[in-house]
């Protein structure tokens, strides 16, 4: 089985988005423009609207209009946008325009372009997708572009359906224009994603620092709450900049629920917290994604999860020595993005072998040669044992060092049953001199157990050496 989310990311320690000027944190806000593009009768849905508005509990009215409803989507065009246009016009902002309602809104479009705020594409309708068929969707998506082009005069770049089927993001992907799509808050930064061997840029939305959480039942329930918690992000992701992993804070907002007076204060005070601060970077979702594409531009890379099976083995069949099946069991088994770093491949191969018969671990220790051994001294160790011994030194010993192993390994393989094994890349000589001196005095119970520990660790090494220290 492939699992095809991806649970690791950029992992412990992510990259730098070297943020123009240094900043320790790029500010993205989003205005949502969907009034006019919502589910209603006269826009040619089978029910009125029950998302995202003040009627807490609504359900959408199969066949018939809901006013009050609708009368609140209409607060948004007609006040709430005008209210966070004069507070954000000097702000660079991206619109998430779904292309009906923008083809509603003439006024409200030319003052998002004579703000210099980026309209990326919310869509064709502001509908739920998810049980939509995927040519339905596509066909959607292909109108939405269609019309926003004619309404603003070009085309979207970004895009951003929010209301989603499985199918989504693969159809932005397929779609072929878009520098970035927004449908995931997986991270706090820009990523790639592959979708049929082709890297399509993400720069991910939020679903906490939102004022949707005014509508909804665990949310906010002041300005004040929302602006705590707009200020308490920042500070959180402003001070990991500063030590020296700057990320990207996105802001969610509607023309009909933030552009409420009692709400859209949470914004003003949100701002002149963020400007108080040095190396604060105020951006389009655009300006960003761009940004990361000429930084970090996609770097292909090998993925042990998407091989096939014979190309898996070939590779990885002798990271435990002369245990292929190991390999062949971790491939049969479920396989995703974390198994695409060093870390992930060694932790999934050692559950394997820990899984594995008594019988079956200890072939793999029988398997491995003797340290300055016989087999080394004729040249016969596999290429990883080769470079694991010559790293210790173990290949230029004097004659009493040679003479010294030879007596420790065969008091320690009649004593305990199995050859002496240790991770010579975490030792030097001396070192394992002295550990095997050590060891060898052990219980054979002990023994095992620290010597199958060990085959891990060697495992460990040798996938950091195929796949880089991830």
């Amino acid at each position: 089985m492939r699992y095809s989310r991806d649970m690791i990311g950029y992992g412990k320690h992510t990259p730098d988005p070297q943020w123009p000027g240094n900043a320790r944190i790029a500010v993205q806000i989003v205005i949502n423009y969907e009034e006019g593009g919502e589910n209603s009768i006269e826009h040619g849905d089978a029910a009125s609207e029950a998302f995202l508005s003040e009627i807490i509990g609504c359900q959408p009215w199969p066949g018939q209009r809901h006013w009050n409803m609708e009368s609140i989507y209409d607060y948004g065009a007609r006040a709430g946008f005008w209210r966070l246009h004069r507070l954000l016009k000097d702000v660079p902002v991206t619109v998430y325009g779904v292309a009906t309602a923008l083809e509603r809104a003439p006024e409200q479009v030319a003052a998002m372009q004579e703000a210099g705020w980026e309209i990326a594409t919310h869509g064709l309708k502001w509908i739920d997708y998810k049980d939509v068929p995927r040519e339905v969707e596509a066909e959607h998506i292909a109108r939405a572009v269609e019309l926003h082009t004619s309404v603003t005069g070009e085309r979207p770049r970004g895009f951003y359906q929010g209301r989603t089927s499985m199918n989504t993001v693969a159809l932005g992907c397929e779609e072929g224009g878009f520098e970035y799509l927004a449908d995931t808050i997986a991270d706090d930064l820009p990523y790639w994603h592959v979708h049929d061997g082709k890297p399509q840029l993400m720069v991910p939305y939020t679903m906490d620092a939102n004022d949707m959480r005014f509508s909804s039942g665990q949310g906010f329930g002041t300005g004040v709450e929302f602006f705590d918690y707009l200020r308490d992000s920042f500070d959180v992701l402003y001070a990991e900049g500063e030590a020296g992993a700057p990320k990207m804070m996105s802001i969610g907002l509607h023309c009909r629920l933030a552009g409420r007076p009692g709400r859209a204060m949470a914004i003003r005070r949100f701002l002149d917290h963020a400007r108080s601060h040095e190396g604060v970077w105020f951006a389009t979702r655009l300006d960003i994604a761009r940004h990361w594409a000429r930084t970090h531009p996609f770097q292909p890379r090998e993925r042990p999860s998407q091989m096939d099976r014979a190309a898996f083995v070939e590779k990885f069949g002798s990271v435990y020595e002369h245990s292929p099946w190991i390999a062949e069991r971790v491939w049969d088994g479920e396989m995703g993005a974390i198994h695409d770093t060093s870390a992930g491949l060694a932790a999934r191969m050692a559950q394997v072998f820990r899984s594995a018969s008594d019988e079956e671990r200890l072939g793999v220790l029988l398997a491995h040669p003797d340290l300055a051994g016989k087999l080394a001294a004729a040249k016969r160790l596999t290429a990883d044992s080769t470079a694991e011994q010559a790293s210790a030194g173990l290949d230029s010993l004097t004659d009493a060092e040679r003479a010294e192993f030879d007596r420790l390994n065969t008091a320690y393989v009649e004593k305990h049953g199995f050859p002496f094994i240790i991770a010579v890349r975490d030792h030097d000589k001396p070192g394992i001199m002295a550990a095997m001196r050590r060891r060898i005095d052990n219980d054979t119970v002990t023994e095992r157990a620290e010597a199958e520990r060990q085959v891990s660790r060697i495992g460990e090494l040798r996938l950091q050496q195929m796949l880089g220290s991830n």
